[in-house]
């Protein structure tokens, strides 16, 4: 052949698509990756390798293989040991802040009974698709792709839901078609339920973050999240403090209704990372209700979010 890189044969868009391509004694055998592809995209992908490689005198042959390997990723739990810490609004903004440091990062909402991730992204009343029996994530406008039981069942909706069905719902929201999303953080559900043990059964995270307030109760309850990682092998790469300090708006006073620097000593007793604080503001909540997380902005109420972001794209990055 006259190129030492037989891919170069094809054009760019049908060169993406193949794994290896190789000539000899005027055979071409091609290696297409069709994961994520439906069966009429195969056949005309498979049409359009095949008429373009016969075009030249020295190919007579042209035998082409199939693969659809499954594309492992990284899931990374965000959880807590109780309700109220403020947990799914920080993996929205961590997920929108690892993507600005360059991840393809996703988000599975797994708080079954009472999804928020659909307000925060403002994207609520969306429904995903299903393509070849698998959901097809919701595209956000902060470029992070999406599911969640919120975008399944009508606002407002009840689930009566045992173990094993909210166990199915977690699969389902799991094994969709991320497409290029390596990173997948997982929103878990308060509490250490079956939400938690059928994710640490089925699908081992590569790591968890811990939030909590700083009093104490929910501190005790943190601790009981942070031991049924560490049962399970999943390291916890650190703990993030939320509702820490609030400075008063009209005389700018800090004051600390949930007590100060609890999580920090936790940590330090526990001998985990600590990752952060996030503060008590209002303009965070009202971001949360509208659609706008602050994660997505540069100023100085995204900047906690980022710093967390920074340490835990860091520690993604040591252990890949």
């Amino acid at each position: 052949m006259s190129s030492t890189d037989p891919k170069s044969l094809l054009p760019a868009g049908l060169a993406e698509h193949v794994t290896t391509l190789s000539v000899k004694d005027g055979r071409a055998i091609a290696v297409v990756d069709a994961a994520g592809l439906n069966e009429h995209q195969r056949d005309e992908i498979k049409r359009l390798i095949d008429t373009r490689l016969l075009e030249y005198d020295d190919i007579s042959d042209v035998r082409i293989v199939m693969t659809a390997e499954r594309k492992q990723r990284r899931l990374i739990a965000i959880g807590s040991g109780k309700g109220g810490v403020g947990k799914s609004t920080l993996t929205a903004n961590l997920a929108i802040a690892l993507k600005k440091t360059g991840r393809a990062v996703g988000l599975v909402d797994a708080d079954i009974y009472g999804p928020s991730q659909p307000v925060i992204f403002g994207n609520q009343g969306e429904k995903p698709i299903a393509r070849d029996k698998k959901l097809v994530p919701i595209e956000s406008s902060f470029g992070v792709p999406m599911l969640s039981m919120g975008h399944l069942v009508e606002p407002g909706r009840a689930l009566a839901w045992r173990g094993p069905m909210a166990g199915n719902a977690l699969s389902q929201l799991i094994d969709a078609h991320w497409g290029d999303v390596d990173t997948l953080l997982v929103d878990l559900p308060p509490g250490t339920g079956d939400v938690q043990l059928t994710m640490l059964q089925r699908y081992k995270p590569m790591g968890a973050v811990l939030v909590s307030t700083p009093q104490d109760l929910a501190l005790i309850d943190a601790a009981r999240a942070g031991q049924l990682f560490d049962q399970a092998g999943v390291p916890v790469i650190g703990l993030v403090e939320n509702m820490a300090g609030y400075a008063c708006p009209h005389c700018g006073e800090v004051s600390d209704p949930f007590g100060k620097g609890g999580v920090e000593t936790a940590a330090e007793r526990l001998e985990l990372p600590f990752l952060g604080r996030i503060p008590l503001d209002l303009a965070i909540r009202q971001g949360s209700d509208r659609g706008t997380p602050p994660a997505a902005g540069d100023d100085a109420l995204a900047k906690p979010f980022h710093d967390i972001a920074a340490k835990v794209d860091e520690w993604i990055g040591a252990k890949s």
